[in-house]
């Protein structure tokens, strides 16, 4: 990935990202007592910021933690950011932590500030390859705690699953519970089979996807769409397998586990769903 921009923000100032600093007994560091949010911008433009931040609100309040700013204030922050960093396609990346007191005690502290951080890097892009075959992935069991709906900071069973689909020459780990497909290590699934589309309720298991979500409504006039749970088995025989974050919107996938999805390549549906992204793209850009 490229190296994120040069400015971030950090309780309540704008700088470089290299000079930011926080405390060793921030409890972020110490315990991940934090949650965190990810969007995307297209020329200068927040892709959905009120979901995502509506996302973040529901986090906080699963933690116990007063959100530090109002969608008003978050929204003001993170567009000085953007123009701080020359506008343009990127991410964003907030992260609020329950702040730092002197010593080291699992309780909630009373009278700290939140440590609040928000930074900003480009785009990733699908290869050539990914674009005509989609991604490779594998299948990995849950071994996560039982609130992934929080959005929360604790990433550690999720940065082993994706080192082990890396080890494995995959992008992705799809992760099973008890033979039911969940979600991506860093990612939301939809499957596709004889033009429906199925996804996996929100739950305790699994984090909302809000570009999920988005790609859902965009297509929502097009296909029929299943909110259900989803077997293993129905990964193998997919006619395509899409994968949704809010830095990559829509992504196909082509292999799993060893086994092609359909004939191999992006499917017919996956190029509808992009060329569906790419008009929102178009109208957030343009404010239409």
């Amino acid at each position: 990935m490229a190296d994120p921009l040069p400015t971030c923000y950090l309780n309540g100032e704008y700088l470089p990202l290299r000079d930011a600093r926080i405390s060793p007994l921030d409890r972020g560091f110490l315990f991940a007592d934090s949650v965190y949010e990810v969007l995307p911008a297209f020329g200068g433009k927040m892709f959905r910021f009120q979901e995502h931040f509506d996302r973040l609100a529901r986090s906080l309040t699963a933690i116990a933690l007063a959100s530090p700013h109002t969608h008003d204030e978050w929204h003001a922050i993170l567009r000085e950011l953007i123009a701080r960093n020359g506008g343009g396609d990127m991410y964003l990346y907030a992260q609020v932590t329950r702040g730092a007191e002197y010593g080291r005690n699992h309780a909630f502290p009373s009278g700290v500030r939140p440590t609040v951080f928000a930074m900003a890097a480009p785009l990733p892009s699908l290869t050539p390859q990914q674009r005509e075959h989609g991604l490779t992935a594998i299948t990995v069991q849950d071994f996560r705690w039982g609130r992934c709906d929080i959005k929360a900071t604790a990433l550690l069973a999720n940065v082993l699953m994706k080192q082990q689909a890396a080890e494995a020459g995959a992008q992705e780990a799809i992760i099973v519970r008890d033979g039911e497909v969940l979600e991506g290590s860093s990612t939301s699934v939809i499957v596709v089979r004889n033009g429906t589309l199925a996804t996996p309720p929100n739950s305790h298991r699994l984090l909302p996807g809000t570009t999920r979500d988005a790609a859902l409504e965009l297509m929502r006039d097009n296909l029929p769409i299943e909110i259900r749970s989803i077997a293993l088995e129905e990964l193998y025989v997919a006619d395509e397998v899409w994968l949704a974050a809010a830095t990559r919107d829509v992504i196909p996938v082509g292999r799993i586990d060893g086994r092609t999805i359909g004939d191999g390549r992006v499917g017919p549906l996956w190029l509808k769903m992009s060329a569906a992204f790419d008009a929102a793209r178009r109208r957030l850009v343009l404010g239409q």
